[in-house]
């Protein structure tokens, strides 16, 4: 297993882009935690601090497809880098006013969250280019690509926090998204990244969303987040009678964990058949795997139980880049990835504002119900629209493989040492 993404990280540039991203978005997915813990610092209440995260993570999900399309018209350096400095200087007004001024505050993460650049979706983008187009080598990416991301929303509230303690929480805004910034400008200096160019693309007001495919998908992982959204609420209601908070961080670690084991064990090996079919079964499998979490045994045994829950989550979000580079439409490849990283996000909005009142009236239970009607839910949705799914999208290469499309002809025209990297 290591073996296999060792490699991958051999291949020139791979290692640059995945850090880089990762580096970059930082600021992304420290976001909430950074405003609370800031927020309160500054003496406002929970509601505020509450408010204010909430409206960065809206302002998040309206911007990312936006940029993402800007993204496949002129390229990535002229959206990505401009982007992430308007961002930042977003955080460095809320650092340097404060909340004392709640007009100011919300103009402020606005601002951060509107503007935080794509470059999840520049990633994905990048890879079929930077790996020669060979369809195993991608779709290993991507699954590397998901347990990458598992590490950062691990690591990143860490370094918050240890900001937080050496110096105090405006600093800490100051330095992760002084950091994202150096992220962001690793990658849109890079090669592949001055060199890619999105394919032709028909002139549609709906962009990637015509695909009837990617919408059938989007929808499913908008419950995907969902789920997630409303663990991460009744964790913390479990934790309440169990411990307290040690215990609640056991948990978010454990399922941390599962989904990393899960990427890894999946990214390890060749998978045949269509990826719209083994997308079922993994959802499938995540559905199955959050019914247990109703049962709230004690902490060791619900620990398990929420490692579980996390294994199949990797495989399905690597799985589902797959499926969504096969249905977006061509010319379109960022934004759809953008599309995929706003649905989840808004469902895991939705899954937390849920959690909360489903604990009030039914007690812990009823909130890891939540995640399980949310498993369930997009389990159906994928269902339903199999036949949606059993096609490309328009302008999508029948010919093409799975992570490679009409992208890797544009860039294989643009990159001298492209066509070469497929022939070996």
């Amino acid at each position: 297993m290591a073996a296999g993404y060792a490699e991958l990280l051999r291949t020139r540039h791979a290692a640059r882009l995945l850090v880089g991203t990762l580096i970059g978005r930082l600021p992304n997915g420290t976001a909430p935690i950074a405003i609370v813990l800031f927020t309160r610092a500054e003496g406002g209440s929970y509601s505020l601090a509450g408010a204010l995260a909430a409206v960065y993570g809206v302002a998040n999900a309206v911007g990312q497809p936006l940029l993402g399309r800007a993204v496949d018209l002129v390229g990535q350096p002229r959206v990505q880098l401009p982007a992430a400095l308007v961002s930042a200087l977003g955080m460095v007004w809320l650092a340097l006013a404060g909340t004392g001024s709640a007009v100011s505050a919300y103009a402020a993460v606005v601002v951060a969250g509107l503007f935080t650049p794509p470059l999840e979706g520049g990633l994905r983008a990048l890879w079929p280019g930077v790996l020669g187009g060979k369809e195993e080598r991608v779709h290993a990416a991507y699954a590397m690509d998901a347990v990458a991301q598992e590490v950062m929303f691990t690591v990143g509230p860490l370094l918050v926090t240890l900001c937080v303690a050496l110096w105090d929480p405006a600093v800490a805004l100051l330095v992760i998204n002084g950091i994202g910034v150096l992220g962001a400008l690793s990658v849109v200096v890079s090669e592949p990244s001055r060199s890619w160019r999105s394919a032709p693309r028909e002139a549609h007001w709906l962009g990637a969303l015509r695909s009837r495919g990617l919408l059938a998908l989007l929808g499913a992982f908008f419950f995907v987040g969902t789920a997630l959204g409303s663990i991460t609420v009744a964790g913390v209601a479990y934790a309440d009678g169990h411990g307290g908070q040690a215990v609640y961080g056991w948990l978010m670690a454990a399922l941390g964990l599962g989904a990393l084991i899960g990427g890894v064990v999946y990214g390890a090996r060749h998978w045949a058949g269509a990826p719209e079919r083994r997308l079922r079964v993994l959802v499938a499998l995540l559905a199955v795997c959050y019914l247990p979490l109703m049962w709230v045994p004690g902490p060791v045994a619900m620990t398990a139980l929420a490692a579980l829950a996390g294994v199949f989550l990797a495989p399905a979000i690597a799985c589902a880049f797959i499926v969504v580079d096969r249905h977006a439409p061509s010319g379109t490849v960022t934004e759809a990835f953008s599309w995929l990283v706003t649905f989840f996000g808004v469902g895991a909005a939705i899954g937390t504002a849920a959690a909360g009142p489903a604990v009030e009236l039914g007690g812990t239970a009823s909130g890891f119900a939540v995640a399980s009607v949310g498993g369930a839910a997009a389990l159906l949705v994928l269902t339903v629209t199999q036949r949606a799914l059993s096609g490309r999208a328009a302008g999508v290469a029948e010919g093409a493989s799975d992570g490679a499309s009409e992208e890797n002809d544009r860039n294989a025209a643009l990159e001298p040492g492209f066509r070469t990297q497929q022939k070996a």
